[in-house]
Parts: structure tokens; C-alpha cells; sequence
């Protein structure tokens, strides 16, 4: 009787389905309207807006002021400000900035702290003049990268202990849209500002969007975090457990404790949990992006050498390039919970590798001529396509190698090295382009990418079963 009734009513079981599914999407919508995940987009703009106006706008600024490739060149090692922030990074974890830090706590004095950084450096550099004031614009971008990635090691934090575990995947995607979406901003609106104005008042726009990062952090709430005490006895903990007897690491010294617990454990904490491998994981996360990186600093120079204008440039490789990225994170997320991390890793390194030398096929095609608006638009759809996954991929790795006790300094860590030899390497990026032409720097740029490969195959043959999570 019981079967007779359920066959009866099929439609019972579908309303229900119906109604259940209804009611997870409608929960799943109601944690991206919670404060906290509201607050991290917003908090996302003001950490996404500075980048590329010290990196690929700013390159494109200079060019267009006929300042010479091989200068420009060297202007990105001003990016090599965020592949060390991993020295002050302690410094943000563990000390309070005295009055600011009483008024708004720790965390959000110190994103505080950069945004307005950030925002004095950038109106800085709006009222300066390449042909002119060169030396000064090299010192304002330094002001705005240091500001920049000292907001990011705090914001970093700050992202992991507003919410519970649970929540994390939302403030993760919330960071990224308003991170990709200050992208868009800095990349194609300062382009557009530029060329309907002036690359002066470009860069005085950018200063004042950063008034949204400044109000987000005031309405934001300040995370729950551990207090010294509680932090002492987890590094007091570490230590003891490594030597094998007690080391009264809280009867020591204050300067003692400090740089013990800021400085050593994270790094002990790390080895001691991976062994050997630590340092193959370590050489993986600094070659992975080497590619992109080298690539990236002369992609502007490129455009504006084929002869496409600014707005050409915003349009398509701002604008429609934004897009690729992000449709290009999506893939890369249903690929990392489908296949676990590694296969979506291999995939972006070989395909970052390969859109490369679609550059170089653009660059020996037309050389001295600008070609179609259509082949910029494949090109850059690939490059960022390619962009959009392997940064996925990537960060969902970095996030599994970082221990919660220690995840500002961990995080800063890995994401240091993750850009520092790229940014040396790509100081010499217009000593190339001017000896050799774009073409061929194009091709190194893709062989740059092969030790990433290479090391992702190691690394899927050594831990087969690291998924994720």
C-alpha cells in the first residue's frame, strides 16, 4: 500500500525536490548579503586598484610619454615590493600601530594604514611628469606598492578571521569579484581617462576610488584573533614539541617571544610538517607564474607598438579581457573540485606557456604593421583565459599550504615568492625587446614556463592524493 501511494503521487516527490532546491539556492544567496562578505568585496576593490597602476598602466604611461623600453623595463621591479613583503609581514601580524590601532584594532588599523598610502602615493603620481620628474615617479610608485602589499598582508588575515570555515568560500569569491573588478578600473578605466584627458588626471581618478576601500574598512568589523597570551602558548607549543623538552618560551624575553613567535615558528612550523618536500614546494611556487609575470610587463608597450590606441587597448584587452578571466576562474573551479588541484595546475602552466607564443606568432606576422582588431581579441581571449585558470588553480594550492595558527605570515610568504623572480627577471624584459625584437622575447617568456610544468608532474607523482578543500 505504502509503494501504491508513492507511485500515486510522483508529483508530491517532484514539489518537494522543487521546493528543497529552491530553498538551498535561497540560502546560498543570503551569505553573500551578510556584512562580512558584503564588506571583503569592497575591501577587494581597494587591494585590486593600486596593482596595475604600478605595473601595466604605469608601463603603458611611460611608453606613451616615449620613455625608453629598456627603462620601462626596470620599472617592474617596483613590483618586487609585494614579493618581499614577507619581511614586514610579522611586523602587521603581531604589532599594533599605537591611537589607530586602540580606535579600529589591529587588522583594520593596518588595511586602514595602506589604503591611505595608496591613495597619497597615486595623487602623487598625477602630478608628475615622465619627461621631467621620472626619478620622483619611480619614488611614488615604490610609496604605493610598499602602502599596497602591506594592506594585502593585513587584508589577508583579516579575510580569514572575520567568518567561520564555513563562510570562506564566499569571502574568497566576493575578495576576487571586487578584486578583478578594481582591475578593471585601474586597467581600462585609467586607459580611457588617459586618453579622453590626461595620464594626470587618470591617476587623480584612481586616487579618490580608493574612498570606497577607506569607507569599507570603517564599516567593516574588526575579526576576533588570537591575543598574545593565546598566541604564545601555540608557538610555546611548537617549539617544544621540535626540541623535545621544554624551552619556557614565555619566561624569556619579550623580544625573545616576538621574534621567536612572528618570525621562526612560522617558517618551523612549515618544514616541520612537510620535511624535505618543503623546499621542492617552495622552488614550485617561485617558478609557477615566472611566464605571465615576464610576459605581463611589456604587454602594453606591445599594443601601443603594433599601433592600437588606448581605448583600443581598454576595450578589448581591459574590458573583454576581464571577461576571459573570469570565465577562465569558473572553469578552473568545477576543474579543481572534479579533478582535485594538480590537473587544473598542469593544464594552466602548459596553456600560460602556449598563449605566449601566440604573442610572438602576432609579433613576427605583423611586423611593423598593426594587425586586425579581431587577432588582439584572440589573442588576449587565450592569454587570459589561460591567466584565469592557472591563478585559480594556484590559489587554491597556496591556501592548502598555509597552517591557520599561522596563515598572515605562511600566505605572505608563499605569495612573495610566488612573484619575486618573476618581477627580477622581468626588469630585463626591454633590454630584450630593444636587442632582439618582441617575437623572440615572447618565445623566452614561453620557455620560462617549463620548470612550472615539470615540477607540477613531480609534485603529482609525489602526493597523488592532495586534493582541494
Amino acid at each position: 500500500m505504502t509503494h501504491r501511494n508513492e507511485a500515486a503521487h510522483p508529483s508530491r516527490d517532484s514539489d518537494a525536490a522543487s521546493t528543497s532546491l529552491l530553498g538551498w539556492w535561497q540560502d546560498a544567496w543570503r551569505i553573500y548579503t551578510r556584512k562580512p562578505v558584503l564588506a571583503i568585496a569592497l575591501l577587494g576593490f581597494g587591494a585590486g586598484l593600486p596593482f596595475l597602476l604600478v605595473f601595466s598602466t604605469l608601463t603603458a604611461w611611460l611608453r606613451d610619454a616615449e620613455v625608453e623600453r629598456t627603462t620601462i623595463g626596470f620599472f617592474a621591479w617596483i613590483g618586487m615590493t609585494y614579493s618581499i613583503k614577507v619581511f614586514w609581514a610579522p611586523v602587521v601580524d603581531r604589532l599594533s600601530i599605537p591611537l589607530l590601532g586602540r580606535w579600529l584594532g589591529q587588522r583594520r588599523s593596518w588595511i586602514l594604514a595602506g589604503q591611505l598610502g595608496i591613495a597619497i602615493g597615486l595623487l602623487w603620481m598625477g602630478m608628475l611628469d615622465p619627461h621631467t620628474d621620472l626619478w620622483w615617479i619611480t619614488v611614488s610608485a615604490l610609496l604605493v606598492a610598499f602602502a599596497s602589499s602591506t594592506q594585502d598582508v593585513a587584508l589577508d588575515a583579516y579575510r580569514i578571521e572575520v567568518v567561520d570555515d564555513e563562510y570562506q568560500g564566499a569571502m574568497s569569491a566576493s575578495y576576487i569579484f571586487g578584486y578583478r573588478v578594481a582591475l578593471l578600473f585601474s586597467g581600462a578605466g585609467a586607459l580611457y581617462l588617459a586618453d579622453w584627458y590626461s595620464w594626470s588626471w587618470s591617476y587623480i581618478g584612481m586616487a579618490s576610488l580608493m574612498l570606497i576601500g577607506l569607507a569599507a574598512t570603517l564599516w567593516s568589523d574588526e575579526p576576533k584573533h588570537l591575543n598574545a597570551e593565546q598566541r604564545g602558548r601555540v608557538d610555546a607549543e611548537l617549539i617544544d614539541r621540535l626540541i623535545g623538552r621544554p624551552m619556557y618560551l614565555m619566561q624569556r624575553p619579550a623580544w625573545q617571544r616576538w621574534l621567536l613567535g612572528a618570525v621562526i615558528c612560522p617558517l618551523l612550523e612549515f618544514f616541520q610538517r612537510n620535511g624535505w618536500f618543503a623546499l621542492l614546494i617552495l622552488c614550485f611556487v617561485a617558478v609557477f607564474r615566472l611566464s605571465d609575470i615576464t610576459m605581463g610587463v611589456m604587454a602594453n608597450p606591445f599594443y601601443l607598438d603594433l599601433g592600437y590606441s588606448k581605448s583600443d587597448i581598454a576595450r578589448i584587452a581591459k574590458m573583454f579581457g576581464f571577461i576571459m578571466t573570469v570565465v577562465g576562474s569558473g572553469v578552473c573551479g568545477v576543474l579543481v573540485v572534479k579533478w582535485g588541484m594538480y590537473r587544473p595546475l598542469l593544464l594552466g602552466a602548459v596553456l600560460v606557456a602556449s598563449t605566449n607564443l601566440l604573442f610572438a606568432l602576432m609579433a613576427m606576422t605583423w611586423d611593423g604593421s598593426r594587425p586586425p582588431l579581431s587577432w588582439l581579441a584572440l589573442v588576449i581571449s587565450a592569454d587570459n583565459l589561460s591567466g584565469g585558470i592557472a591563478s585559480t588553480a594556484f590559489i587554491a594550492y597556496l591556501s592548502s599550504l598555509a597552517n591557520k595558527s599561522y596563515t598572515a605570515t605562511q600566505y605572505a610568504l608563499f605569495s612573495s615568492l610566488m612573484t619575486l623572480p618573476g618581477k627580477f627577471i622581468s626588469g630585463f624584459s626591454g633590454w630584450v625587446v630593444d636587442g632582439w625584437g618582441y617575437s623572440d622575447f615572447f618565445v623566452i617568456a614561453a620557455f620560462l614556463g617549463l620548470p612550472a610544468i615539470v615540477l607540477v608532474l613531480v609534485l603529482m607523482k609525489q602526493q597523488p592524493e592532495k586534493r582541494s578543500g
